[in-house]
């Protein structure tokens, strides 16, 4: 029965067979931003970016990030909503050759400990709002550089003004303090030019952590082909193109 695989006829539009590119993931991120560099690559709350805006956002990242002593093989921390900051440095971290270690923004203070000891991370990238919880266990933890970005860094005039009048005065101000350096200020500094680092499709790319339902959260380590894979039997399986939004 396995040699005639009945279950192929229910696959519809879904091929059988998937050829996988040999590529990481800022890679395949480039060839998309080549081949449609004015197509939008996000939407968040209004603000939108072509693929040619975001790689030179996530470009200038990598930069950032190098100058701030990240290398191949190192960990950062990214603890964020769903927002550009997150997904930008996400793919600068890729080019670099480093491992991003994500976890849920809403996690306590404890579970930060645990998982900045367990990823040996000591780059954070997280929200102002956030900045208490990682200074707490500071001393706990690897940490030397808190990365804080703000919701407002990437909305629109109307909306950042709303929200500086409503959200951002619930928001502890966030004493001065050698470790931490703010997103908008970082972006706009001048760096050296960081090249793409040699990586390998199977190389560890990303970590992420299970829900400790059986004991403590694991770290799952993930290659870049774990997420390339993914990534397309998502578009076969969803029968995306070019034009479909997520």
């Amino acid at each position: 029965m396995y040699e005639q695989k009945p279950w192929l006829k229910f696959y519809q539009h879904v091929p059988h067979t998937i050829d996988y590119p040999r590529v990481t993931m800022y890679e395949a991120l480039e060839q998309t931003a080549r081949e449609k560099p004015d197509d939008i690559a996000y939407d968040f709350l209004g603000y939108t970016s072509t693929y040619r805006q975001f790689m030179a956002e996530i470009d200038q990242c990598a930069d950032v990030l190098a100058a701030l002593g990240l290398r191949k093989g190192e960990r950062i921390t990214i603890s964020m909503p769903t927002s550009p900051q997150g997904i930008i440095c996400f793919y600068a971290a890729n080019k670099l050759g480093a491992v991003s270690s994500m976890i849920h923004p809403l996690s306590t203070a404890k579970e930060i400990e645990f998982y900045l000891n367990v990823a040996k991370s000591r780059f954070v990238l997280t929200l102002d709002a956030f900045c208490g919880k990682f200074k707490e266990v500071q001393n706990a933890t690897p940490l030397t550089t808190l990365i804080l970005a703000r919701i407002p860094d990437y909305l629109n005039l109307f909306k950042r003004i709303g929200f500086n009048l409503t959200k951002s005065r619930l928001i502890p101000k966030v004493p001065k303090d050698p470790m931490v350096r703010w997103w908008a200020a970082l972006m706009k500094g001048k760096y050296a030019k960081t090249p793409k680092v040699q990586m390998n499709t199977d190389d560890l790319a990303v970590i992420l952590y299970s829900g400790g339902t059986t004991g403590v959260p694991k770290g799952i380590m993930l290659s870049n082909m774990n997420f390339i894979s993914e990534g397309k039997q998502v578009s076969e399986w969803g029968n995306l193109s070019g034009a479909s939004s997520v």
